[in-house]
Parts: structure tokens; C-alpha cells; sequence
């Protein structure tokens, strides 16, 4: 119902403007626009969706021209599907494949466990942490490539820390975009600013002339923005950032095991002292009789032993070395109390060996014929060979479980194994003929760290032709994507997994309609009409106005195309008001980052899909972040200009 009184306010919004507007082309463009905020904004179909439905009534309206009253279509044929060939486009694509090529050497993992290990794990300790570092590396390279970039980062750090993506990934997004305004070569609409610039001092008398920009001109604003970014997601995070579906997966496993096997395991990480007794005991002497099982230790060298191959019952427990154990909670404190262990409060030497992206709980079953029937998990060194903490066995609807001699029962055709394993080697396991694994929903990942110099050395060379080249940034980022398969970073089957085609549809699309807001006249009438309406008030009035211009602007069209629209008319605005030009210029291209409504910007629509977001959420948390964006943009530029 809601739907479609609301479709029937925009009805009538678009036949009350094609009474006003000068020429049919703007009638037809400013319905078409209002149809597509109504779909965007009441989601009567996906977004991708929508913006190639729009795309598709574009091209249609070649066809039924003469119907529309039209001597040719807003959009010509030929032009239609530029948007997929496009700088923007392919730039997005490119720099999707460089963030899944470093993610595969796994250097983004590194990346977050340094972050973690700085922020902990609360909500208000990450976001800052990612959002400053995510605005400062965007004030130097497209903001666009610096949230892809960091997307695997979040992802990682969302799997450990149990904190939804959707909570994460909004914040980092937003202060991409908010970076991007720290620098004059932060974003596009400021690297194009200074020749919009130099282009109007070719019709403007000598004595108003304006000066171009210096690379940390806007310095001082963008910091301010960024700042505000990160307040405001600290602040009213809790109330704006969405929850969405799909987020607690790792809680409904644990939920699964607790309901059928009666497990209710945790991971704990505790040092030991000098003076504990457990100190020259083998993992033998006291995992029985305490309930637990090791998964992971650092000796005092800090060499690690983990899994197959590198941890076994004969591991002796040095003084100040490192133990993750596991158990249920009961157990696992009485274990620390009874040994005086450091019990440390998260995770942080294993904090990437055993993160939920890494590790798990996993069910596998003896099948018959299988070579371990008649063994037991201690004859089989179930842990050093396979990989296996045996925590629970399952037969015939009876369960035994750790400290209850469990690893001593020989196994039989099928009997279900619940085990505390890493997920590399439970794909290894697959390929077993002894074991079947019942686990399916797991994270397959082969992480490649002998390519982390062919990856670094490909994403070094991009970013430095994006920094120090004239160089289309499509071109120079494609460079880094095409070197990272080339090199075997990635296989071709990987990058094409990489990119969010969801994202590329929804950019290519939406990029028609830019076009035929611009060709037809209708962007230039709707500035006209709004900027007749600010005679007699104030300069800072005046250039807020301006300011709200270029934030509707860069929502229904590329922010590039925005400011190359409205310098112009800013410039005209602020000689005849008395004001400067050079400022109201940059207010323009400043403004035209404020895009956080609706997911028409890149990294909004880069960010929609892997945490899940609807545009009401964008509308929620995206409405007060313009706001204040506007008010921190319109105070900043009249104190530092």
C-alpha cells in the first residue's frame, strides 16, 4: 500500500514538472529521474536491477520517439552500454582483482591482525582504527580502490571479532569517500578541478583572475570531514548501522553443535608462567584429566606448532610459552586456575591461525572399509597426522566427550567424529577415502604467501602510475590486475570471482541517465531554477545553496559530471555576489563526495553487497552524514578561506 501511494506522489510530481519545464526532452529525462528514485528508494526490485531497467527505457526511447513527442531518443543506441567500457567501470573491476590478489597472498590478513591487535575487539575501538586508516590511504589514491582494497581486510576482521560486516563496512565506505576530500588528487571531481579552473579564467577580466589549488589546499576541510565521519559512526553507530540477515552463520554452528552432540567449546589463549606446575608436562599428561585439547602452541622461541604435522601429544609446555586450548567454559577456567595460567582476554598470537575464516569445529564420519576402524584417535596420532582435535564422538545416539576417555575409543563404521580442525586441512581430509567429511559450509581457501612479492610488486607499480602518470586510472590499475594473474597471484577463474558484477551492473547502468541529464538541458534547467531562488541572501548562504546543488547533483549523476556542470554557475554566482570565486569553485567539487543517500557512488555501490545493505539503510545512516557533512563543509571553508 505504502508502495503505491507513494507511486502515485511521484505520478503526479512528474506531470506538475512537465508543465514547468522549457523543452519535452527535460519532461521525459526529470520523469525518468523521479522513477528511478522511487525505485531505488522503495526497492520495488533490486537496485542492479532497477538502473538497467532505467538503462533499457533509455534505449527504448529511440524506438518510440515520435510517440514521446521526440525528434530522438535521450540516449543514442549506439552510447547505450558505454557505461560497461567506462573509466569508472573497468577501474572498479580492476581494483576488485589487485584487493583479491593481495588477499590471496594473505597480506590483508596480516593487515588485520595488526588491527585487531591495536583495536581489540569492540565495535568502538575497529571502526576507528579502519576508518582513519582507510580516509588517509584514500586522500592519495582513488577512494574507490582504497575500500576495495580493504574489503577482504573488514571481511577477515568481521569473521573474528563475530561483529557483523554490515556494522563494519559502512563506516569504512563512508570515510573512504571522506578521504578522498584530504587532497587535491583524493577524488576526480578535485584533479579535474584546478582546469575547470584555469578554462574560466579564459573568459574572466584580468582582475579576476582565480589561482589554482595547491596539492594540500583543502587539507584542513577534508580533515575535518574525516573526523567527523569517524565521530559520528562512534557515536550514533549503534543506532544507524543496519544488522543484516545472514551476519551470525558461525553462532548458528555453534547453536547446531550444542543442540545435537551437547558441545558447548570455546577457545582460549592463556601464557604460562615460570612458576606453573603444567610447566615440562607433555600435552599427554594433563589433556585427559583436564577436559581439554591443545590446538596450538608457541614455544618459548616463538616458533609455532599448529595442526598436522607440528602438534603432538609429546609437545613438552615450556615456561612462557603460548597455549590455545579448547573446551567447554567450565573447564577451560578451572584449567587456567588450577595451572595459574595468564588467561589473556581475546585472541592474539593465534588471533589469525584461529580465526573463524581459518579454523572450526567440523563433524566427519567412518565409513565402512576405512582403514581406521578398530583404532583410536591416540593409536592414529589423530591430531599430528590428520589434523583432528577429537573434542566429541557420536555413536549409536550416545556421545562421549573430552574427559571422557574419548580419544581412547576405537572407532567403528559410522561413528560421527566432532573435531576442532583447520580448514585446510579438512580439505585435504575430502580427498581421504578413510575419513568423510560432513562439514560443507566451510571457508575453502588457498592462501598463496610465495606470491606476496609478485603481488606487492604489481600493486606498487599500479598505484605508481595512478600517482605520477598521466595515465587513464583504468588503464593503470588494469595493468596491476592483469599482473596479478599473469603472475599466478590469482587464476582467471579467482578474478572473475573477485569482482561484485551486482556493483558493475548497477554503476554501468546508472551512467545513461547521467548522460541524458546533461545532453537534454535538464541538469542545467534544475540549477538554473534553484540558484534564481538565492537573490538577496547571504555569501556563506549563498554558497551553502551551492553546496546543497552539487550534493543533489552527484546523486543522480557521476560526480565528475556534477562538477564540470555546476564550476561554471558557482563561479558566475559568486562574482556577482561579491564573493570568491575560487572558493565557491571548490565548495563544488568538495560537495560532490557528499553522496551518501543512496549507493550511486562506487564505493556505496562497491560496499552493498557483501554486507548486505538495502538503500533504506543508506537513507538512514546517509541522511545525517550529509547533513553533517554540509554543516562541517560550509564552516570550514569560511575559517580557513
Amino acid at each position: 500500500m505504502k508502495q503505491i501511494v507513494a507511486g502515485g506522489v511521484f505520478l503526479a510530481l512528474a506531470l506538475l514538472i512537465s508543465q514547468m519545464v522549457p523543452s519535452i526532452e527535460i519532461a521525459w529525462v526529470s520523469a525518468i529521474l523521479l522513477l528511478t528514485i522511487y525505485l531505488f528508494a522503495f526497492e520495488i526490485v533490486g537496485v542492479d536491477v532497477a538502473a538497467a531497467t532505467i538503462m533499457v527505457l533509455l534505449g527504448l526511447t529511440g524506438l518510440f520517439a515520435p510517440v514521446m513527442g521526440l525528434s530522438e531518443g535521450l540516449v543514442p543506441n549506439s552510447e547505450l552500454f558505454n557505461g560497461f567500457s567506462s573509466n569508472a567501470v573497468i577501474s572498479i573491476i580492476a581494483v576488485m582483482i589487485i584487493g583479491a590478489g593481495l588477499d590471496k597472498t594473505g597480506l590483508m590478513g596480516k593487515v588485520a591482525n595488526w588491527i585487531l591487535k591495536v583495536g581489540g575487539t569492540t565495535e568502538t575501538r575497529i571502526i576507528p582504527i579502519i576508518s582513519s586508516t582507510v580516509g588517509f590511504i584514500s586522500c592519495f589514491m582513488q577512494n574507490v580502490g582504497a575500500a576495495a582494497l580493504f574489503l577482504p581486510v573488514v571481511s577477515r576482521i568481521s569473521g573474528r571479532t563475530g561483529l557483523p560486516l554490515s556494522r563494519l563496512l559502512m563506516p569504512m565506505g563512508f570515510c573512504a569517500i571522506l578521504g578522498g576530500t584530504m587532497t587535491m588528487i583524493g577524488s576526480s571531481p578535485l584533479i579535474l578541478l584546478n582546469d575547470l579552473i584555469l578554462t574560466s579564467n579564459q573568459t574572466l577580466p584580468a582582475d579576476q583572475q582565480m589561482d589554482t589549488w595547491s596539492l594540500f589546499s583543502v587539507t584542513p576541510v577534508g580533515i575535518c570531514l574525516v573526523i567527523t565521519g569517524i565521530l559520528y559512526f562512534v557515536i550514533a553507530g549503534r543506532f544507524v548501522l543496519p544488522t543484516t540477515q545472514g551476519d551470525d552463520t558461525s553462532t548458528n554452528t555453534m547453536d547446531y553443535f550444542k543442540e545435537i552432540y551437547g558441545l558447548d567449546c570455546d577457545v582460549m589463549e592463556v601464557m604460562v608462567s615460570p612458576d606453573s606446575s603444567l610447566v615440562g608436562k607433555t600435552l599427554e599428561d594433563f589433556e585427559t584429566t583436564d577436559s581439554v585439547r591443545i590446538t596450538a602452541v608457541q614455544l618459548a622461541n616463538g616458533k609455532q606448532r599448529i595442526g598436522n604435522g607440528g602438534l603432538d601429544r609429546t609437545v613438552a609446555v615450556e615456561e612462557n610459552s603460548v597455549l590455545a586450548a579448547i573446551g567447554e567454559a567450565d573447564a577451560l577456567e578451572a584449567f587456567a586456575n588450577k595451572y595459574d595460567l595468564q588467561r589473556r582476554p581475546d585472541m592474539e598470537t593465534f588471533s589469525e591461525a584461529l580465526s573463524s575464516g581459518k579454523s572450526g569445529i567440523a563433524e566427519l564420519v567412518i565409513p565402512p572399509g576405512s582403514q581406521l576402524i578398530g583404532k583410536s584417535a591416540l593409536e592414529l596420532r589423530l591430531r599430528n597426522v590428520y589434523g583432528l582435535s577429537l573434542m566429541a564422538l557420536h555413536r549409536s545416539g550416545e556421545t562421549s566427550r573430552a574427559g571422557q576417555g574419548v580419544r581412547a575409543i576405537e572407532f567403528e563404521p559410522g561413528d560421527t567424529l566432532v573435531c576442532h580442525t583447520s580448514w585446510e586441512s579438512l580439505a585435504r581430509l575430502e580427498r581421504d577415502r578413510n575419513l568423510v567429511v560432513m562439514t560443507q559450509s566451510y571457508p575453502k581457501e588457498e592462501l598463496r604467501p610465495h606470491k606476496v612479492n609478485w603481488a606487492l610488486g604489481f600493486f606498487v607499480i599500479a598505484l605508481t602510475m595512478v600517482l605520477f602518470t598521466d595515465i587513464r586510472l583504468s588503464v593503470a590499475l588494469m595493468t596491476g590486475a592483469m599482473g596479478m594473474i599473469l603472475s599466478g597471484v590469482l587464476s582467471i577463474d579467482e578474478a572473475y570471482e573477485a569482482v561484485s558484477w551486482k556493483t558493475v551492473f548497477l554503476l554501468a547502468s546508472l551512467i545513461p541517465l547521467g548522460m541524458a541529464v546533461e545532453s537534454t538541458g535538464t541538469a542545467a534547467w534544475i540549477a538554473d531554477q534553484t540558484l534564481s531562488l538565492l537573490e538577496g541572501m547571504p555569501i556563506w548562504g549563498i554558497q551553502a545553496a551551492v553546496a546543497v546543488l552539487a550534493t543533489f547533483f552527484t546523486l543522480v549523476m557521476s560526480n565528475v559530471g556534477a562538477t564540470v556542470l555546476l564550476v561554471p554557475l558557482a563561479v558566475n554566482i559568486a562574482i556577482g555576489a561579491g564573493a570568491d570565486p575560487a572558493v565557491f569553485a571548490l565548495t563544488v567539487a568538495l560537495a560532490t563526495s557528499n553522496s551518501f543517500l543512496i549507493p550511486t557512488h562506487q564505493v556505496n555501490a562497491l560496499i552493498m553487497g557483501p554486507a548486505g545493505y538495502r538503500v533504506p539503510d543508506f537513507i538512514r545512516a546517509g541522511g545525517i552524514m550529509t547533513i553533517l557533512f554540509l554543516v562541517v563543509l560550509i564552516v570550514m571553508m569560511n575559517l580557513v578561506f
